[in-house]
């Protein structure tokens, strides 16, 4: 029983702070319904929660714009690719584009 008595300072009850029978410490005599944050805790806690949720939108919106610039990227590339085999292949890279098509508005070379 030695490990269950080097738990006692983790359980709850009169600790040496609570302990009625000590004379040296004051008992303390606080109605436990009036010790509160009050409205500075509450105004504190709403201005972190607000705050919190700007940053992950804010965040969002970043890994958003990132990930879309990365898709972009990959299409420019992926269009140049083509367009140099095309060149190499001795077409022109608006071949399968037909003329007047207002779906593509880069200019027919």
């Amino acid at each position: 029983m030695t490990w269950l008595s080097s738990l006692a300072p983790l359980t709850v009850g009169p600790g040496p702070v609570d302990d009625p029978s000590d004379p040296l410490i004051p008992p303390i005599e606080v109605d436990p319904n009036l010790v509160t944050p009050g409205i500075a805790g509450f105004i504190a806690i709403a201005l972190v929660t607000v705050a919190a949720i700007l940053l992950i939108i804010d965040m969002s919106r970043r890994v958003r714009r990132v990930r879309y610039r990365g898709e972009v990227r990959e299409r420019l590339e992926a269009e140049a690719a083509e367009a140099e085999l095309a060149a190499r292949a001795g077409g022109s890279a608006a071949e399968g584009r037909v003329e007047g098509d207002e779906q593509d508005p880069r200019p027919v070379a």
